[in-house]
């Protein structure tokens, strides 16, 4: 018997839609992609009714298949809205317009499209591919906003709150310190303006007593000409006088003039009424003595007037012994300047200069402003990289359509593509091989080590070489996430025990003490005495003032992140890491729940233009590639995975006949670099440290693993290719780098572009 693959295998029609499976019978070696696995596992676990729903055939059961589809899909629907649409911040009005139409199309696809069915349930593997990832990845940076960059900006805004604290103690207590210093002064001018009126009363008194003294100072009486008329000397008396105030004199002088005036003045009066007493008593005597000749003769001593010039010695004697002091004048003056400054208002008014100076060149304001200012500028930044941060949190959760977009497209590839993704080993691919194996035809397992790099064995609890690239690149992918993690991390960690260091080492407690005691004793109770005792007596002060402070309320106070928000924030990027190591097992499941749904295949269709280049026409059965028989091309396909398999099974019987051509180049360019000249380091790092040795050792040209003692390495010289035992063995015992290409088996068939590959 022979299998033969469809003419149109290469790319195959897309499959109409419909709702149900329909069961065929096969022949038992020709059992199609059984649902074995699946189906038996279904049966074990369902029960009977249930299996009969899920295998029933076309048109059964329409009316349970729609309401329990339709069920199915509005509870997926609801789920969908809760994990996507609830946590956004939009208006609940459209909140509700979305979860209709969410729940409406989920009833219609799953009530009626099997195409929808399979896309949503092609969802669980997806979502363990990097769509998935980038959907996850949305929950990673808002994980990692709110747990370390969130505690990064309340331990930075502590910072900022401190110092602005520590600005405002700083000027809080250069305040107090002046208001100490300053305070006995302010104390001796508030006494003074409380005993204001006092004050006010004892002048008006010394004002009153000085008026006395002011009068006689300047008083004119005593030696002004009038008082003197008909004297004899006063109109010698004037002389003096006015020619006195035509000169500008001070106050000692002119009241010595006026003393001297004075004592002239006195003098020439008594001069003066020592003669009209004389005159008086000469005409007494005349009238008395009425005889002539005899009265003038007894009354003529009555005529002796010029004894009253005897007064001029005592105008001497007083000019000589005049009672003012020689300071007499400059004390009258300063006491009538104070006197007369009191008369004014008591004030007192105690004026302050503040002079501002710029802390930074063309910056004017105070600390306490550019606190503010920083704080302001800090929680604007906060609210716009909050607000980026919710715009990408939709965007990242409307990543969930690149998801559902990425469903629909394998499905698709599945259905129209007989190459794509097809590199399973399935359980039909072992019975192939078996029912050859027993007919003495050529088998293709077990595989060679090169051939199994490129294939998929389904049920192989590891990851293999096929799946191992893509994971690889996914883990790298996944890498700037989490080094963006351990960064904040391990920054927030270190800002923290910055901080809590500062706040530990940086108290710093502010003293201030200040005593003084001032006493001033004014004896006396005299009116100057009065008066000093309310002026000076204002400087009887004392005070005690202790102000004690510290910088407490103004450390930073930085929060640690405990050990559920690390959790919380390393959780989602965990997941990432797990999600890219479960991708090639969950990716196993996709063809799976594909071929599930879409079990059949299209009529034939004209043949794939590579058949007919490769192949034989259909004549006749011996025309018919090995393991395929002729009637297979030109009847409707089986099921489809039967056949996805079987292309499988021959396009790697393809390889294996040409199996020497197709890696020849590639075993030329590792043959070449083999007989590179290793670099010294490699050579050192190879006698120097035997741990590095199974690293730096050679490998097989052909499947690249490790030399051991029994590979085999070519003899040839300049050659030296290394190969395994089992790749020598599949060379047919000959090097393809050093023997020529036309000696090599030759085969009908090249490498192709067209080889099935891994579908990511």
């Amino acid at each position: 018997m022979a299998i033969r693959p469809h003419q149109n295998g290469a790319k195959g029609q897309r499959k109409l839609p419909h709702t149900t499976r329909r069961v065929v019978c096969w022949p038992c070696w020709a059992k199609p992609f059984d649902p074995s696995a699946v189906q038996g596992f279904l049966n074990w676990g369902l029960p009977r009714s249930c299996n009969q729903f899920l295998w029933r055939q076309p048109g059964e059961f329409p009316v349970s298949a729609f309401l329990l589809g339709a069920g199915t899909g509005g509870l997926l629907a609801i789920g969908l809205f809760q994990l996507l649409v609830n946590p956004m911040n939009i208006y609940e009005d459209q909140k509700m317009v979305t979860l209709y139409s969410l729940v409406g199309l989920g009833v219609v696809g799953w009530g009626t499209s099997p195409h929808i069915r399979c896309a949503s349930l092609l969802l669980i593997p997806k979502m363990l591919g990097k769509e998935g990832r980038l959907f996850v990845l949305g929950y990673a940076l808002a994980a990692i906003y709110e747990g370390p960059v969130a505690n990064l900006r309340h331990n930075l805004n502590e910072v900022i709150a401190s110092l602005g604290c520590t600005v405002e103690l700083q000027i809080n207590n250069t305040r107090t310190a002046w208001r100490v210093s300053t305070a006995p002064l302010r104390a001796v001018f508030k006494d003074l303006l409380s005993s204001k009126e006092s004050l006010k009363a004892e002048t008006h008194n010394i004002t009153n007593s000085f008026e006395e003294l002011d009068a006689q100072v300047n008083s004119e009486s005593g030696f002004s000409p009038k008082d003197a008329e008909g004297s004899e000397t006063a109109p010698g008396g004037e002389a003096p006088f006015a020619s006195a105030f035509r000169h500008h004199l001070s106050t000692q002088k002119m009241y010595e003039l006026k003393t001297k005036l004075r004592c002239s003045y006195v003098v020439n009066k008594a001069m003066f009424s020592c003669r009209r007493w004389f005159d008086q008593k000469h005409g007494a005597c005349m009238q008395r003595i009425w005889v002539p000749l005899l009265n003038h003769l007894l009354c003529l001593p009555m005529k002796f007037k010029f004894f009253c010039s005897i007064a001029k010695v005592m105008e001497v004697w007083c000019r000589g012994r005049i009672p003012v002091e020689g300071n007499f004048g400059q004390t009258y003056d300063s006491l009538n300047q104070s006197i007369h400054g009191l008369e004014g208002e008591f004030s007192a008014t105690i004026n302050l200069k503040e002079e501002k100076r710029a802390g930074v060149l063309g910056l004017n304001t105070s600390w306490r402003h550019v606190s503010s200012e920083v704080r302001d500028y800090v929680r604007r930044q906060e609210a716009q990289l909050e607000w980026t941060l919710g715009l990408l949190h939709v965007l990242l959760s409307c990543t969930f359509l690149l998801v559902l977009h990425a469903c629909f497209s394998y499905m698709d590839s599945y259905n129209g593509d007989i190459r794509f993704d097809n590199i399973y080993i399935s359980t039909y691919f072992c019975q192939i091989d078996e029912r050859r194996k027993k007919l003495g035809k050529q088998t293709l397992l077990p595989l060679r080590k090169a051939e199994k790099k490129t294939v998929i064995f389904p049920w192989d609890p590891t990851i293999q070489a096929a799946e191992m690239r893509n994971v690889l690149r996914e883990l790298m992918e996944t890498l700037p996430v989490l080094l963006l993690l351990l960064v904040l991390c391990g920054l927030d960690w270190a800002l923290y025990s910055i901080f809590d260091t500062i706040r530990h080492h940086s108290f710093v407690q502010y003293s201030f003490r200040s005593s003084h005691k001032l006493e001033v004793k004014v004896g006396g109770d005299s009116m100057l005495a009065r008066l000093l005792r309310n002026t000076i007596g204002a400087l009887n002060t004392s005070s005690e003032m202790v102000v004690d402070s510290n910088n407490m309320p103004c450390l930073p106070q930085p929060v640690p992140l405990s050990t559920r928000a690390y959790l919380k924030a390393a959780l989602p990027s965990g997941l990432l890491v797990c999600l890219c190591l479960l991708q090639a097992f969950g990716y196993r499941l996709r063809r799976v729940i594909t071929a599930f749904y879409f079990p059949k295949v299209c009529p034939p269709q004209p043949l794939h233009p590579w058949v007919r280049t490769h192949w034989p026409a259909p004549s006749s059965p011996s025309a018919a590639p090995r393991g395929m028989s002729s009637s297979s091309v030109l009847s409707p396909w089986p099921q489809r995975e039967k056949k996805r398999v079987l292309f499988l099974y021959n396009d790697l019987l393809r390889k294996r006949a040409a199996f020497t051509q197709l890696r020849r180049a590639t075993i030329l360019r590792r043959a070449r670099q083999q007989r590179a000249p290793r670099r010294h380091l490699v050579d050192i790092l190879h006698r120097c440290c035997p741990l590095l040795r199974p690293l730096l050792r050679r490998r097989c040209v052909v499947c690249q693993a490790p030399e051991t003692p029994e590979s085999y390495v070519c003899p040839t010289p300049n050659c030296e290719a290394v190969y395994c035992r089992s790749c020598w063995n599949d060379m047919r015992q000959r090097c393809p780098a050093c023997t020529p290409r036309e000696e090599l088996s030759s085969s009908a068939y090249s490498d192709s572009n067209d080889d099935a590959t891994y579908a990511e």
